[in-house]
């Protein structure tokens, strides 16, 4: 399943090659960023559907893009995305730990990571 969501570039110059899009490529478990039409990075994730609960394990943007801001547009869009599926928010990932200290959009569905969460992703 994958789902876009398109967040587009603040230069009113940019052409549509540089137009930012999240998809959920839910057969490989991530959330990917696209610039254009290429792959810029990834949001690795793992499901416990007993718990209703979306484990964040690792995020991952390609050098040729860094600086750009992409880390943050991939884990708004992957956590927005995530809790409005009903999703609880398991932060293993320190990117994304990191990334929620200073935004609380959704702060009401993530949960604390337990021994259980690390154990899952082995």
């Amino acid at each position: 399943m994958s789902d876009d969501h398109t967040t587009g570039t603040s230069d009113s110059a940019s052409t549509s090659d540089d137009q930012e899009t999240v998809r959920r490529h839910g057969e490989k478990s991530r959330f990917e960023v696209h610039v254009g039409e290429e792959l810029a990075g990834f949001s690795m994730y793992k499901e416990l559907p007993d718990d209703d609960q979306r484990i964040f394990y690792h995020t991952e943007i390609f050098d040729a893009f860094g600086g750009r801001g992409l880390a943050s547009t991939l884990t708004r869009s992957a956590l927005e995305t995530s809790a409005a599926e009903g999703w609880r928010i398991v932060p293993v990932c320190p990117y994304v730990k990191k990334w929620l200290e200073s935004h609380h959009e959704v702060d009401d569905a993530v949960d604390a990571v337990r021994p259980a969460h690390l154990e899952a992703l082995r």
